[in-house]
């Protein structure tokens, strides 16, 4: 991450920072961006301090997968980002 982002998840939530869409499929054919689907894998920014009984298990600079209609996006320093739940986390790639 080149950017410092001043933005610190309260709770069980973390911000993530989408990973791009492929601009190509394995075979060399290019998507454009009207056919590109949503990425689902994203770097983790920040993370909350977890609530009682439940600490984070993701931190910043893991690279996570998570739900197809997770999250509420929102634009920090002219980029986009996501607000993610913990529980909305299916792993860390």
């Amino acid at each position: 991450m080149g950017k410092t982002v001043n933005f610190k998840p309260l709770g069980n939530r973390v911000l993530a920072k989408p990973v791009s869409a492929e601009d190509k499929t394995t075979g060399g054919i290019i998507i454009p961006d009207t056919a590109k689907e949503k990425p689902q894998k994203a770097e983790v920014v920040a993370v909350g301090n977890g609530t009682e009984g439940h600490e984070m298990t993701v931190k910043p600079g893991d690279v996570i997968v998570y739900g197809k209609f997770a999250g509420t996006e929102i634009e920090l320093n002219e980029e986009q980002y996501l607000i993610l739940n913990e529980d909305d986390i299916y792993g860390i790639v």
